[in-house]
C-alpha cells in the first residue's frame, strides 16, 4: 500500500510543478507584453505632450495676436477720438470736441442755433455759449458789451470800452475788476493759453497832457489791463502781450455815436489748443 502511495504523490507533485511553470511563463509573457505596452504608451504620451506643447505655443501666439489686435483697436479708437476735422481753412477739432460741442449746442437758444450754417459757425456758437457762462456778469447791460468770436482757432473776447474805462482815460474802472477777475481765472486755469490784450479806439482825435493820440491811448489801455492781470491776478508776464491798434481796425464805420461806441473796445485774444480749451469750458467746470 505504501508503495502505491509514493508514486501517486510523486505524480501529483510533478503535475503541480508543471502547472506552476506554465503560469510563470504566462506571467512572464504578460509582463513582457505589459512592459511593451508601457513603453509604447510612454512614447505616445511623450508624442502627445510634444503636440500639446506645440498647441499651447500656438494658443499663446494667437493670444498675443488677439491682444495686439485689441491694443491696435484701442489705439485706432484713440486716434479716431483725436481725428482732426477742418473748421474753415485752418482750425481743427477732434471727435471728442465735436461731441462736447453737440452737447453744448443742445442747450443753445434754437433761434441762435438756426443761424449756425457751418461747422465753424457751430463751434463759434458753442464756445461763445460756454464762455459767456464762464465770465457772465451783471455788469453786462446788453449783448454789445461782450462779444466772443473765433477766427482760425483764435478766440477773441471783445469788451466794450464803457465797461473798462472812462472817456479818454486809461485807468481801469473799479467796477470792471469783477469781469477782469473772471477773465484772469480763465487764463490762469489753462497754462497753454497765450494772451494778447488789444486796445481799440474810435476815429475821433485826442490829445492832452497824458495822452498824445489814439495810438497812445490804445496802447496805454492795453498795458493797464496787462499790468492788472500780472500784478493783481498773478498771471505770468511772459504769457501776456499788450498791443495798441488805435482806430485802424473799426468794427463799423465811425459815422455815429452808436458806431463809435462799438469801435471803442478792448479785445482779449487767446490762442488755445481747442480740445483743451473746450474741456476747460465744460459745463461741470463753469463757475458763477
Amino acid at each position: 500500500m505504501k508503495k502505491l502511495i509514493i508514486p501517486v504523490v510523486a505524480i501529483s507533485l510533478l503535475a503541480t510543478s508543471c502547472v506552476s511553470k506554465k503560469k510563470y511563463v504566462a506571467l512572464e509573457n504578460q509582463l513582457t507584453d505589459t512592459k511593451g505596452t508601457l513603453q509604447k504608451t510612454t512614447i505616445e504620451k511623450e508624442a502627445l505632450e510634444s503636440k500639446f506643447a506645440t498647441i499651447e505655443k500656438r494658443v499663446a501666439t494667437y493670444n498675443e495676436k488677439i491682444n495686439s489686435l485689441k491694443s491696435d483697436n484701442s489705439a485706432l479708437q484713440d486716434a479716431n477720438d483725436v481725428k482732426l476735422d477742418m473748421v474753415g481753412k485752418t482750425a481743427v477739432i477732434s471727435n471728442k470736441t465735436r461731441d462736447r460741442m453737440r452737447e453744448t449746442l443742445s442747450k443753445v437758444d434754437p433761434a441762435d442755433l438756426a443761424s449756425a450754417k457751418t461747422l465753424k459757425d457751430s463751434l463759434n456758437l458753442a464756445i461763445s455759449y460756454n464762455l459767456k457762462n464762464k465770465i457772465s456778469t451783471t455788469d453786462l447791460t446788453d449783448s454789445d458789451d461782450l462779444n466772443i468770436d473765433i477766427d482760425q482757432t483764435v478766440v477773441m473776447i471783445s469788451v466794450s470800452d464803457k465797461l473798462l474805462f472812462n472817456t479818454a482815460s486809461y485807468r481801469v474802472k473799479q467796477g470792471a475788476y469783477g469781469l477782469i477777475e473772471k477773465l484772469a481765472a480763465l487764463i490762469k486755469s489753462e497754462p497753454s493759453l497765450d494772451v494778447m490784450i488789444e486796445g481799440h479806439t474810435d476815429s475821433r482825435t485826442i490829445s492832452n497832457d497824458k495822452v498824445q493820440d489814439n495810438w497812445d491811448l490804445s496802447v496805454k489801455r492795453a498795458t493797464s489791463i496787462v499790468r492788472l492781470l500780472e500784478s493783481k491776478y498773478k498771471i505770468e508776464g511772459s504769457r501776456l502781450i499788450a498791443a495798441g491798434r488805435g482806430s485802424t481796425m473799426p468794427l463799423v464805420e465811425n459815422t455815429s455815436n452808436a458806431n463809435r461806441a462799438k469801435n471803442r473796445r478792448t479785445r482779449i485774444v487767446i490762442l488755445p489748443n481747442l480740445d483743451k480749451f473746450f474741456a476747460l469750458l465744460a459745463d461741470e467746470q463753469l463757475v458763477d
